[in-house]
């Protein structure tokens, strides 16, 4: 028995010739806990792509960034991520609350290499995590079902330019972003919202 494929990945391995190549990668690959190398990898990552579905299965992918560190390994089988504020629909942390089964793909632009993580999801107050994150609105605990590398040969190479500005760095406050200021957002942003406060 497989823990990672089903029936309909058998059909397509088994179309492809690709059934015993399959097998290896699970048997040398697949894991079920984070080793040292993840967290090394993970300690270095400053953004990763969120895959969520909401309770009738439809997906939503979302692109999280911070700085180095902003997802933290608390042990071998858990990750934590700060929510930021962001527009305020809160599409993938609705869907967590949903549906808790998770997807994140870490890629490594400048190294190419990249690592995919699967678990399940919930929400927890940003004070539950010691040290806390800068500007966190609430934290993402995932715990870890499933952990393998993917195949690096397509990711293109890039180079950072500049991190985003918008990141919470103490004691910096954050910058206000220019949409929350646009007459369509400016008169329906929440009460405590920084962008009403400030010039």
């Amino acid at each position: 028995m497989s823990a990672l494929y089903g029936d309909s990945q058998r059909t397509l391995q088994r179309q492809f010739d690709t059934e015993r190549l399959a097998d290896r990668i699970e048997a040398k690959l697949f894991r079920q806990r984070l080793n040292d190398d993840d967290r090394a990898f993970l300690a270095r990552m400053d953004m990763f792509f969120l895959a969520t579905a909401d309770a009738q299965g439809r997906p939503n992918c979302s692109y999280k960034g911070g700085d180095p560190g902003f997802v933290r390994v608390l042990d071998e089988t858990t990750l934590a991520f700060p929510n930021y504020d962001g527009n305020g629909m809160f599409l993938s942390m609705g869907n967590i609350d949903d549906n808790a089964q998770v997807g994140l793909l870490f890629i490594d632009f400048e190294n190419q290499k990249r690592m995919r993580v699967n678990g399940s999801a919930r929400l927890a107050p940003a004070s539950s995590i010691e040290p806390p994150f800068p500007g966190a609105q609430f934290v993402v605990l995932v715990t870890v079902q499933q952990v393998f590398p993917n195949c690096p040969r397509y990711i293109h190479k890039m180079q950072l330019v500049e991190r985003s500005g918008f990141v919470p760095r103490p004691p910096a406050p954050v910058p206000v972003p220019g949409w929350k200021r646009m007459d369509w957002a400016c008169d329906v942003l929440p009460q405590d919202d920084p962008a009403i406060k400030t010039p």
